[in-house]
């Protein structure tokens, strides 16, 4: 006779076979009228091969429930493994964190030593999922017992050894909510760096752009650099800025990025150390309200060469993260921050979850995670949003407007124009 408080007797039956409609409801109905009480389920399909666990309290009815379990296998021609235990173990695990991979391509030996590190931190992997398999290949894994920040650390050496992006967040109600994404702009959310187009119409952007580089380095104090940069411009047109604005290309997967996170209701903001109406142009276009960026100073309609006001530095950006988040309400371990320069460290660092973007390696070393693939959007993975989701919602949205479907599964948007 089993006490009250003793844990109940468990059964955990596996089937596995082909895929078809009814597999779960012809289980289940197998089992109506015994005195079975359901603990667990999971199911998967990976190519039309099914793998389905059910964890049963059966009671004193374990011989019966194993009989009918194997009776159904036999009947949908699957397999079954069943195995008797007591309680349910798994369910009052702590430290959930949820540890994104992603790759092009996601090798063998990569998801080895990422599963192999987690195993190694003492923390369990409970589940896997994939979010996308085009343009990148990208799973998560769902992680009990993990200490974020240490894993978040082991992590990114196997990251660097290995060349796959490891992202690491705390998982549970942490991961889930409205969040405050802060981008910035040049080489981030747009693929050029506007004061080279601005010098290009001065003759200077070969000049202009070895100073660039140096500074996104960290080799050169950014305000000092952008003194320099901008002196260039004396004497251009303020048509000019117009004339820049359309030229820009966004970065491929930014819009995408853009409308998947107003739609799941996070505010995202531009924060950047290039010049206010190039961004704001930018934020008009994207349908976003915050942006943060330096003042050029006109005269008698051209440019004077000198920047109005405090410089949008490293420093500034992390301020600008901080008053947005203030601005929307929202803790700073809700938001996330993208770059790829040395002044968007402080940035980076100062966010729930930094994004280095294709970045310098001074920046890919100190942020929190990396993205190494020319696609903007693959951080929404990073975010546990999947690829088939982004992609639901675009269809429903061409239908209700009455457009066509031009968005396929296997066609990675280019946000060309």
């Amino acid at each position: 006779m089993t006490a009250a408080h003793d844990p109940p007797a468990t059964l955990l039956a596996t089937l596995s076979g082909a895929d078809r409609p009814g597999v779960t409801s012809r289980l289940f109905a197998a089992l109506d009228g015994l005195d079975v009480a359901v603990l667990d389920v999971e199911q998967v399909v990976v190519r039309g091969h099914l793998t389905l666990a059910v964890l049963l309290a059966a009671g004193d009815h374990t011989g019966d429930v194993a009989a009918r379990v194997a009776g159904i296998a036999h009947d949908l021609g699957m397999t079954v493994t069943t195995s008797l235990g007591t309680g349910d173990p798994g369910r009052n695990r702590t430290g959930r964190a949820a540890v994104v991979a992603l790759g092009q391509p996601l090798t063998a030996a990569a998801v080895s030593a990422v599963a192999a590190t987690v195993a190694g931190s003492g923390a369990n992997i409970d589940r896997i999922r994939r979010l996308s398999r085009y343009p990148v290949t990208t799973i998560e894994f769902d992680v009990s017992g993990a200490d974020v920040t240490a894993l978040r650390r082991d992590l990114a050496r196997i990251s660097a050894r290995e060349r796959v992006d490891v992202a690491v967040s705390p998982s549970g109600l942490a991961r889930r909510g409205r969040r405050l994404v802060v981008l910035d702009v040049d080489s981030t959310l747009i693929q050029d760096e506007v004061i080279e187009l601005l010098a290009a119409h001065a003759g200077r952007a070969a000049e202009v752009h070895a100073v660039t580089e140096a500074a996104m380095r960290g080799e050169l104090d950014f305000a000092e650099s952008l003194h320099r940069r901008v002196a260039v411009l004396r004497g251009l047109p303020v048509s000019v800025l117009d004339a820049v604005a359309r030229e820009v290309r966004l970065t491929p997967g930014a819009r995408t990025l853009v409308r998947t996170l107003h739609r799941l209701g996070f505010t995202v903001a531009l924060v950047s150390g290039g010049f206010t109406p190039i961004v704001r142009a930018i934020a008009a276009d994207l349908g976003i309200r915050h942006v943060r960026a330096n003042d050029l100073e006109v005269s008698d309609g051209t440019l004077t060469g000198r920047v109005v006001g405090a410089v949008v530095d490293r420093a500034g950006k992390a301020a600008a993260l901080r008053e947005f988040a203030a601005a929307e309400r929202l803790p700073l371990s809700r938001t996330v921050a993208i770059g790829d320069g040395a002044n968007d460290l402080d940035m980076l660092q100062a966010a729930g979850l930094g994004v280095a973007f294709n970045a310098k390696p001074v920046v890919r070393d100190q942020a929190h995670t990396s993205v190494n693939v020319p696609y903007l959007d693959t951080v929404l993975f990073l975010l546990g949003i999947s690829r088939e989701e982004v992609e639901e919602a675009d269809r429903a949205t061409d239908q209700a407007e009455g457009h066509p479907a031009h968005r396929g599964t296997d066609q990675p948007e280019t946000d060309q124009p």
